[in-house]
């Protein structure tokens, strides 16, 4: 029994781990695209101050080796997955980004490292830390209900990937009873909200995995005036619009000198 909450410890850090390397997928994406557009930098600066809090924390707190070691693994991930993201964002982006990492990371942890080392009691400290670390990792479990929304309102899952959602679950599991066996509650109850919500997850997924891209759809009517330009040629031009912008075109031929009508629909979906 004693041995217990080491187990799910070790297992925490295994499952964890694999949710530190969930998103390699999108990563990939990004590097083919060369382009970060449709991904946000926000999961991976939130998942490094995270990391941070609990590995200050597991430091005030008395045989949480196992939470310094997955913590440690946790913020060179997400500190390498931040600085690809802003390689390949533009520069827009990338500003917003380095403004959160300064507000967030820089500043929110180094005010609570101040405040904790400099106004709390040495007794107290890791306590206040805990509630600290788990008022956030609430508010972390609470965040995926923006991406469930947008899941139900489009039909698509496409940000939102299932072996993420399963380590997700799983890590909470493992921590939920870590904490648990421990006595840490700190580390325990947000685990419960964090196992909830992966089920969310991944009930969703598999509801909307195979649905069709919800979409709008719009109406085109382009009018093309032919000066001196064969037929031939424009249906060419036609084609290469079909091909990049996913349009089904229909030439409809006037009278003499009032040129082309083309008619199309186009399934746009929604940014």
């Amino acid at each position: 029994m004693a041995d217990l909450p080491f187990v799910f410890g070790l297992l925490g850090n295994i499952v964890s781990f694999m949710v530190f390397l969930a998103p390699i997928p999108t990563f990939y994406q990004i590097y083919k695209k060369r382009s970060t557009a449709g991904f946000q930098s926000l999961p991976y600066i939130v998942g490094l101050f995270s990391a941070m809090l609990w590995m200050y924390y597991a430091f005030l707190k008395p045989d949480t080796t196992l939470l310094i070691t997955i913590n440690s693994v946790g913020c060179f991930i997400q500190s390498a997955y931040i600085c690809f993201y802003l390689v390949f964002a533009s520069k827009d982006t990338r500003i917003q980004s380095v403004k959160l990492i300064l507000s967030l990371n820089v500043v929110g942890f180094g005010l609570v490292l101040f405040l904790t080392q400099f106004f709390a009691n040495e007794s107290n400290r890791g306590s206040i830390v805990g509630w600290i670390c788990l008022v956030f990792s609430l508010c972390v479990f609470v965040a995926p209900l923006g991406v469930v929304r947008q899941v139900i309102r489009t039909k698509s899952v496409e940000y939102m990937p299932f072996l993420l959602s399963f380590f997700l679950t799983l890590s909470a599991v493992m921590w939920f009873f870590f904490g648990l066996l421990r006595k840490d509650y700190n580390i325990a109850i947000p685990n419960v909200l964090g196992f909830s919500f992966g089920v969310i997850q991944m009930v969703l997924y598999l509801m909307y995995k195979n649905a069709k891209k919800g979409g709008v759809q719009v109406s085109e009517v382009v009018e093309i005036k032919i000066e001196g330009q064969k037929i031939s040629e424009l249906k060419e031009q036609i084609i290469d619009v079909v091909k990049v912008g996913g349009m089904t075109l229909e030439i409809i031929p006037l009278g003499a000198g009032e040129g082309i009508i083309l008619g199309g629909d186009k399934t746009c979906s929604p940014e």
